[in-house]
């Protein structure tokens, strides 16, 4: 059976997730080339990657001629809600995202969408949580968009990779504790490596589920 070769367009690469996806991607024999889109340079070379600087994400239009012969990808680009209006928060989370999902579909009929979300978002759309609700409506909408397939993936917390350069502080505090909070709480405590193997392997096998928690995320990840 010939193995799928990954092309794979990344987003939020100067973030701590989407640095921590990038990581697994340079490293797969899967994965044949990425292109990383950023408002300022990530600060990695590899000759398998190729970075775009581009600053306003609510117009990708200009890239279009480049953005097309991919087919998967690894959308890591978010912000935080503390403090935010819902307004603005919904237009730095649903708005931007459905507008470079919409310019990649068109782009790209095959592509696999994988859409990093978060714990406790809310289908429903409804909830009492803003940004549980925001995110349920970017991951709804997300699926009506015509890719091969789209996966929200919902990690709780990720131990970052080690050696990478854009870990959260507070992660650098913690982290010692991950051992003990795994084995008592396996549904809630993943590293971000295995975000992107998972991310790998579901562009790859695919899965029978379009939402994936950390426990669909680990079993992707073969962990």
């Amino acid at each position: 059976m010939e193995t799928t070769k990954i092309n794979a367009i990344i987003t939020g690469a100067t973030g701590m997730v989407g640095e921590g996806v990038l990581h697994e991607c340079l490293s797969h024999p899967d994965v044949e080339s990425v292109l990383v889109i950023n408002r300022k340079p990530c600060g990695v070379t590899h000759h398998k990657l190729k970075e775009i600087i581009h600053t306003n994400f609510f117009d990708i239009s200009p890239l279009e001629s480049q953005l097309s012969g991919y087919n998967a990808c690894y959308f890591c680009l978010g912000v935080s809600a503390i403090g935010m209006k819902e307004s603005d928060y919904q237009k730095l989370t649903y708005t931007l995202t459905m507008h470079v999902a919409q310019t990649l579909s068109k782009l790209n009929a095959g592509m696999v969408f994988c859409y990093v979300s978060g714990s406790g978002t809310d289908s429903t759309e409804n909830g009492r949580m803003m940004w549980a609700r925001v995110k349920g409506k970017t991951e709804n909408d997300l699926m009506k968009l015509p890719f091969r397939s789209v996966y929200a993936f919902r990690p709780a917390f990720m131990l970052p990779t080690k050696g990478l350069k854009n870990v959260l502080p507070y992660y650098k505090y913690v982290a010692w504790l991950y051992p003990m909070a795994r084995k008592l709480f396996p549904d809630y405590f993943g590293t971000l490596g295995e975000v992107g193997i998972a991310m790998i392997n579901v562009v790859k096998n695919g899965y029978d589920k379009l939402v994936l928690e950390l426990r669909d995320i680990r079993a992707l990840a073969g962990k």
